[in-house]
């Protein structure tokens, strides 16, 4: 059986590659709530798809609680879709790296990807009924020098997925996570070799194309990477 899907909510939205998935989904007919730190950059989007924009901060719990009746009011129904897409990058060598600052990465990276899988989770169970998407990328598979905090946040992500789709799967949530391995291609620049970069809007109908997926054969897990880089 196939779920039909009929609201979304994006949250850590921009102009990159959530853009790209935010159209996808207006495309297929979703009605679509997008929210970020800072929702006025959203506004030129959000008018080209008929969204609604919100203001929240991923790491803060009552921002996100908020957020969802706050979505839910806008989309006509709580969101049966949401993507958490934030990550805070914060490199440097080991020894010299700011605890306060990477505190403040993991709270972005994973802790918040918690903090809204739990509310998309307690609107969804009693409804049997949702999906739960997370935005990865190389480092939550594979750790890099000079990158600690990032893989610490990204590999997080990755187990909370991991663990969830085990525990909500079988009620009917879809959970997936997409690690997006390799440079995303920006618009109007032209790459000296063809399809070294991820097109976002390829990206984008992976994400939509597992919203189809068949629940007998539900991905917890895509893989997505141009054919220059390496596994």
């Amino acid at each position: 059986m196939i779920p039909t899907y009929r609201r979304v909510l994006i949250v850590g939205a921009g102009d990159g590659l959530s853009a790209s998935v935010a159209r996808a989904f207006a495309g297929a007919d979703l009605r679509v709530a997008l929210a970020a730190r800072n929702p006025a950059k959203l506004k030129p989007l959000a008018t080209e798809i008929g969204a609604s924009t919100h203001r929240a901060d991923a790491a803060a719990p009552a921002d996100i609680d908020a957020l969802f009746d706050a979505a839910a009011k806008a989309l006509g129904g709580s969101p049966d879709v949401v993507l958490y897409n934030p990550s805070a990058r914060l490199r440097g060598p080991l020894a010299e790296l700011d605890r306060d600052a990477v505190a403040r990465a993991i709270q972005v990276t994973a802790y918040g990807g918690f903090v809204t899988a739990q509310a998309a989770a307690r609107r969804m169970l009693p409804e049997k009924h949702g999906a739960i998407l997370f935005t990865g990328a190389s480092a939550s598979v594979k750790g890099y020098a000079g990158s600690a905090p990032f893989a610490m946040g990204k590999f997080a992500l990755r187990g909370l997925a991991q663990s969830i789709a085990r525990e909500l799967q079988p009620q009917g949530i879809h959970v997936a996570h997409f690690v997006i391995d390799g440079a995303i291609r920006n618009p109007g620049v032209t790459e000296e070799t063809p399809d070294s970069k991820l097109d976002p809007d390829a990206i984008a109908r992976s994400y939509l194309n597992v919203l189809k997926q068949d629940r007998s054969a539900w991905s917890w897990e895509i893989e997505l990477r141009p054919w220059v880089e390496r596994f």
